[in-house]
């Protein structure tokens, strides 16, 4: 088992038993009633809990399409995370649940199953999530402080590397009009898409000039496809990789500020993975 899937599992058994601590200091659900039998059916809940961390881990993977991975930045584990809690709160609240209708009713009246029950359950346990979220998010915001810094650092690294081997030459961007652009690759700032147009920024002259096109987003990337240093960043943008001063990242958004024009140009979740990857 590799180190991160060892304290990944570390962290779940420990949240795991967080919660049922708290349940066995407050007591809901009538388990003051059951006295020493109360433990055992913590010890079953805990267990419970740690089933659920495991099903919720194979929904995330097969289902959400969000595996675990330790390689994809800081801002894909904190969302992952979130996806968990999202998730796994519900789940293991509804198994709480039926543990009360199936078990605990026996000796205690009111655990049928029932929305008042589960959302009574519900609120205890996000409750809980929500504490013990606190906690780790203390425990480890210095590391990922520290990875989201070392992470940038390679990324603008690997961004000179690349800048330093950039091949110019001469192309020529058209529209659905007779209007057309020429320009050397190199001289491209980034492709913007504004309604039915698209703005091309480019350097001419040491000026930072803006030309209009009748044209859509997918004609441009069809036609810049040969150039591996021109990626589709977002959406709506087009970016030249070789005019990039900067990439600048957080766990909240990754923008790639621009040389001459000093823009800040956003990129997308659904695009990062992809740069860091022709970056890596």
């Amino acid at each position: 088992m590799k180190q991160g899937q060892i304290e990944t599992f570390k962290t779940r058994i420990i949240s795991t038993t967080f919660v049922i601590v708290a349940l066995a200091v407050f007591k809901p659900f009538g388990l003051e009633a059951w006295q020493w039998q109360a433990c055992i059916h913590l010890v079953a809940m805990w267990v419970m809990g740690i089933i659920t961390c495991m099903m919720t881990d194979l929904i995330l993977k097969y289902i959400v399409r969000k595996p675990r991975s330790y390689n994809q930045g800081v801002s894909y584990i904190i969302r992952r995370n979130l996806w968990f809690q999202i998730i796994h709160t519900p789940l293991i609240a509804l198994f709480i649940c039926l543990y009360r209708h199936f078990v605990l009713n026996q000796f205690v009246e009111g655990n049928q199953l029932s929305l008042i029950n589960f959302l009574e359950t519900l609120a205890i346990i996000a409750f809980c999530s929500f504490a013990i979220g606190l906690y780790w998010r203390f425990k480890f915001r210095s590391r990922y402080l520290a990875a989201e810094l070392e992470e940038n650092k390679q990324m603008n690294e690997h961004l000179k590397t690349m800048q330093s081997s950039n091949q110019d030459s001469q192309i020529t961007l058209e529209g659905s009009t007779s209007e057309h652009v020429s320009l050397e690759i190199s001289d491209l700032l980034y492709i913007e898409s504004v309604g039915n147009y698209v703005k091309v920024c480019q350097l001419r002259n040491d000026e930072v000039q803006i030309s209009m096109l009748r044209a859509t987003m997918k004609q441009m990337e069809d036609t810049l496809q040969a150039y591996p240093t021109i990626v589709r960043c977002h959406r709506a943008f087009l970016v030249n990789l070789g005019q990039v001063e900067q990439i600048s990242s957080n766990s909240r958004a990754t923008q790639l500020i621009m040389r001459h024009s000093h823009d800040a140009i956003p990129v997308s979740r659904s695009n990062i993975s992809k740069l860091k990857e022709l970056l890596g």
